[in-house]
């Protein structure tokens, strides 16, 4: 086995940089992606209606509404959510430390960041519109799922 001067094995190119960064840069082309006309509200509410209207053929064109709204908006809160742990697993880079301050700090501000860019991109297409409200709730997913993984990286650890 080839060693490096500290002792340690070489890192190969999968093991290094690239295996931590490589998954929040692709969820963050997919959100680019899912920014798109083709995930507007007009194209994800005919297939949404087609769905609710098998499970529940009575439903209102109010509740319809409704339930299209909170799915889009759940879908924000989510993908920033999911966003914001893959961040924080790339800042860690593997490290033996589980949590650091910095590091959440560093990845809600880069979500965050990404929701703005995400919600300006957004202004260029023809059947969205950017909102700086859909930021906020990403950034809310993301700094609920960081407070989580903290408190329950903090009960595991009194345990």
């Amino acid at each position: 086995m080839i060693e490096n001067v500290e002792g340690a094995p070489p890192q190969s190119a999968m093991g290094g940089p690239l295996k931590y960064w490589a998954p929040p840069i692709i969820w963050m082309s997919a959100i680019f992606f899912f920014s798109t006309d083709i995930f507007s509200g007009e194209n994800t509410g005919s297939l949404l209606r087609d769905v609710v209207g098998f499970i529940y053929p009575d439903v209102t064109q109010g509740a319809f509404d409704w339930i299209h709204f909170f799915i889009r908006k759940a879908g924000h809160f989510t993908v920033y959510a999911i966003l914001a742990l893959l961040l924080f697993r790339a800042f860690r880079s593997g490290a033996g430390a589980r949590w650091r301050w910095r590091w959440a700090l560093f990845s809600l501000l880069l979500a965050f960041l990404y929701a703005l860019l995400d919600e300006y991109h957004q202004t260029f297409t023809l059947h969205r519109t950017g909102s700086f409200y859909d930021s906020l709730i990403d950034a809310s997913g993301a700094v609920t799922t960081l407070v989580l993984f903290w408190f329950f990286r903090r009960k595991s650890k009194v345990r």
